[in-house]
């Protein structure tokens, strides 16, 4: 009984590392479906998100079952609440992910980035799939040192956010109001979703430590390891 549950514990973390995998994954191609134009791309993205949905409630179903069957406490607890937790950052940064090529689908088969933002808005893209794919490694390996700098990794997604706004503001804008709303939105998901890749590590560190990541950040590393290639690796 207690190696099927533990089996049980397993799985619902393997759920999670597939659930990060796919919503990396979907950013980046919503973003390509983004700046291509590419209504077929898009659509994928969209279609995909359920896929995204049926794990997260088949991880909340069987996390409940366990928290009514075994009735675990300390760690094992912390696992199964945190991992609930964890899947609904996971399936709202898929939602983000789908609003992407959403608004990709509505402005086909105009781009509804201007040439001039296509690298920042690229540059967005990647870094919030190397993210998540860093999420991903740290659910996995549990890594509280890795968990942690993910924050500082996201002072990078904050900056060139307002790189966004600083083109949006400028006196030569000369794209139009829809355009810049248009950014502004896209702007705010690659954001968001970010911050649920940071919520995500800072989850596994109290799942790991019974700690909140917030107050182990001052021991964090000065040397930060950057974040490079697609995956983050």
């Amino acid at each position: 009984m207690r190696d099927a549950y533990h089996e049980e514990l397993d799985s619902i973390g393997d759920g999670l590392v597939e659930m990060a995998r796919l919503v990396g994954s979907a950013i980046g191609r919503a973003t390509t479906a983004m700046l291509d134009a590419d209504l077929k791309l898009a659509e994928s993205v969209i279609e995909g998100d359920k896929k995204v949905d049926e794990l997260q409630h088949d991880l909340e179903a069987r996390a409940i079952a366990l928290l009514a069957r075994q009735q675990p406490v300390a760690t094992d607890l912390r696992i199964v609440v945190t991992s609930l937790r964890m899947s609904a950052d996971l399936e709202r940064s898929g939602d983000l992910a789908q609003h992407v090529a959403k608004l990709a689908r509505l402005r086909f088969p105009d781009r509804a980035v201007p040439h001039d933002l296509h690298a920042t808005i690229l540059e967005m893209g990647q870094l919030a799939q190397r993210l998540m794919a860093k999420a991903a490694e740290v659910i996995i390996t549990k890594d509280v040192d890795l968990a942690l700098q993910l924050e500082t990794d996201d002072d990078e997604m904050d900056l060139l956010h307002r790189t966004l706004f600083q083109h949006l503001i400028d006196d030569r804008w000369k794209h139009g109001i829809e355009t810049a709303v248009d950014v502004t939105l896209l702007g705010r998901y690659y954001e968001r979703f970010a911050d649920h890749a940071v919520a995500v590590a800072k989850r596994v560190v109290f799942l790991v430590t019974g700690e909140h990541a917030d107050n182990l950040q001052q021991d964090l590393p000065t040397e930060i390891q950057p974040l490079t290639g697609p995956e983050g690796a």
